[in-house]
């Protein structure tokens, strides 16, 4: 027995339908292609939400994926629902009510804009087959023609997910003057050679349809429907990942879904991949789908860390990038390989790996929508604004922080750091750090965190903060900061050795704060008591939810500093339950120490 969940995807409630709101603008000068040969000319069907700003600096650029089209929402109650009604409406993280939208079909599309079902001028036939290759470049001057018969010469950004994110990633490169910002979810500098096999086999499935007739099948009365449709089906495993299939055919899987339908469904995801595939031959052109994955496959910024930096030298914008840690079409990995590239370009980038079952489709489903949805939020505003949204003054802590109270250690370690010094933040929390220094106006500041909801507390600041594990090393040049922090973190790091090292490494000096476990309370307390000790400042955690998986002293860390060639310049110690500093005997009276140190001569 079905029901109405059992064929749900990021592809329901799309249909062939007109769409009703689609603007049409025919662009007359030829396009000369990249890949060699030219179109005379070149008809974009765009829809738009809002209300274009008097300034005009309110557009925002929505680029759709493979399968999409320009219909991004409805435009009323009665409207047929688009393909990213999470993100983008009234009120909706892309907020139309204070932003001008734009989504254009892409070159190659079927819905209106110029591709393979389009009539040849030069044979008044549908082009089929003899539509030229085309790139994402290609795809991406359509849409700049678009915007200057608009009247738009600068966007306020480019947002897009998965080959709609290699659009905004070309504009980046492209166009840097015309663009403020690009934020692009689930995509890639280019495709693994896992993701270029599985578009192989769809192309091919397509291409050995008996009813393909060469590319010429609009006149006939049967297309290639079983090979778009079985390219359709490999496509969407793609698009879920091991634990979506799980859940979602596990429980039944000899339990196929009562559907009309030509292929085997013996197993329920059987039954599901055959009615995905024949709904999806309903509203989509199997040359479209070939030119568009092809355009896709040919998609390469660099495949090194030079050349990716390289690609990405000329672009000027503000970045957020989000992945999805079951995405394995775009794995997150090659999102973190444009993360790099930019940070060695200096380049003011967020970066979140969103926990996600959901896989590459992640970016369209609600499931982590309250992570990725507001990031996307905060990070528009932001750039709209200029600025953050929340106090730069206010106290916020991580949900791991061992903190419940004010940090009297930032006070110090804000006098500590010269101004208009670079700093780098590791284990930055939910950004009050870097919050006070942006306020103090220093030129570049960059957290380091692991928790997505501290770094969507950054990301609300307006700060720039990366998604990574410190004790895989860091992705920064040598000396790249003035001053590298590491506030009330190194007792939760599980390679000290390698972090401290790196930290002298990158950091011309590094400011480290530590608990100190040999403080005198705790000591009484393990020794007279012989429980696990805490106290009421800074180490006020039970043993069974700290945070801390190393206990050592001021004493320890100033031994480690001596035996790793780090010079201490300085040392404030500190007892924050009374929020006074130390001075006599701080191994035994100090909970908390402030060291600032760096590379000794000689140092490696």
């Amino acid at each position: 027995m079905s029901n109405a969940t059992d064929f749900e995807s990021t592809d329901s409630g799309r249909s062939a339908k007109p769409l009703p709101y689609a603007l049409f603008v025919t662009l007359e000068a030829p396009l000369d292609l990249e890949k060699g040969g030219a179109l005379p000319g070149v008809t974009v069907a765009y829809e738009t939400y809002g209300t274009l700003s008097e300034a005009r600096d309110n557009a925002v650029l929505v680029t759709h994926a493979l399968s999409g089209d320009s219909h991004v929402i409805g435009h009323t109650v009665e409207d047929d629902p688009g393909w990213w009604e999470i993100m983008v409406g009234p009120g909706k993280p892309v907020d139309t009510n204070r932003f001008f939208v734009i989504c254009p079909n892409v070159l190659g599309g079927c819905r209106g804009t110029t591709g393979p079902g389009s009539a040849n001028p030069a044979t008044g036939q549908p082009y089929g087959r003899d539509f030229p290759v085309i790139t994402v470049g290609d795809m991406v001057e359509v849409q700049r023609r678009l915007l200057d018969h608009l009247g738009i010469s600068k966007l306020l950004a480019v947002v897009g997910g998965s080959i709609g994110g290699h659009q905004a990633l070309t504009w980046s490169v492209r166009h840097p003057e015309r663009l403020c910002g690009v934020a692009v979810l689930a995509t890639s500098p280019r495709l693994t050679s896992q993701a270029l096999a599985f578009d192989v086999v769809g192309r091919n499935a397509i291409l050995r349809d008996p009813h393909f007739h060469g590319g010429q099948y609009y006149d006939k009365a049967k297309g290639p429907e079983v090979g778009l449709a079985i390219a359709r089906m490999i496509g969407h495993i793609t698009y879920l990942s091991r634990e979506a299939m799980t859940e979602k055919f596990e429980a039944n899987r000899l339990q196929p879904r009562e559907v009309a339908t030509e292929f085997e469904k013996t197993f329920s995801v059987g039954s599901y991949l055959g009615y995905q595939g024949s709904k999806f031959v309903e509203r989509f052109d199997a040359n479209s789908y070939m030119t568009l994955s092809l355009a896709m496959d040919l998609f390469d910024l660099g495949g090194t860390p030079a050349r990716l930096a390289e690609t990405f030298s000329p672009a000027k914008c503000r970045w957020l990038i989000v992945s999805f840690s079951s995405d394995w079409l775009f794995p997150p990995d090659q999102s973190r390989d444009i993360v790099n590239a930019l940070v060695a370009n200096k380049a003011p980038v967020s970066y979140c790996e969103v926990r996600s079952a959901g896989g590459h489709d992640a970016f369209l489903l609600p499931d982590e929508f309250p992570i990725y949805g507001e990031m996307m939020r905060t990070w528009l505003a932001n750039l709209a604004e200029g600025g953050g949204e929340m106090d730069s003054a206010a106290e916020e802590h991580g949900p791991r922080s061992i903190f419940s109270q004010h940090r009297l250690d930032y006070d110090l370690i804000t006098e500590l750091i010269p101004a208009n010094a670079s700093v780098l933040d590791l284990g930055c929390g939910a950004g009050t750090l870097l919050a006070r220094l942006k306020g103090r106006g220093h030129p570049r500041l960059v957290g380091v965190e692991l928790d997505e909801r501290s770094i969507l507390a950054c990301v609300s600041r307006g700060l720039d903060v990366i998604h990574a594990d410190i004790n895989q090393g860091l992705a920064f040049a040598d000396g790249e900061f003035d001053c590298v922090v590491m506030s009330q973190t190194l007792q939760a790091v599980c390679d000290v050795e390698r972090v401290l090292l790196e930290m002298a490494r990158v950091g011309r000096t590094c400011v480290v704060s530590i608990p100190n476990f040999a403080f005198a309370p705790l000591r009484r307390i393990l020794a007279e008591e012989g429980r696990a000790p805490k106290a009421p400042g800074v180490l006020n955690n039970e043993w069974y939810n700290t945070p801390n998986i190393r206990f050592f002293t001021i004493a320890d860390f100033e031994e480690f500093c001596r035996d790793r060639n780090l010079v201490v310049h300085r040392r404030v110690a500190l007892n924050t339950e009374h929020q006074c500093e130390v001075t006599e005997n701080p191994n035994l009276n100090a909970d908390l120490a402030i060291f600032v140190i760096s590379k000794g001569q000689g140092g490696e």
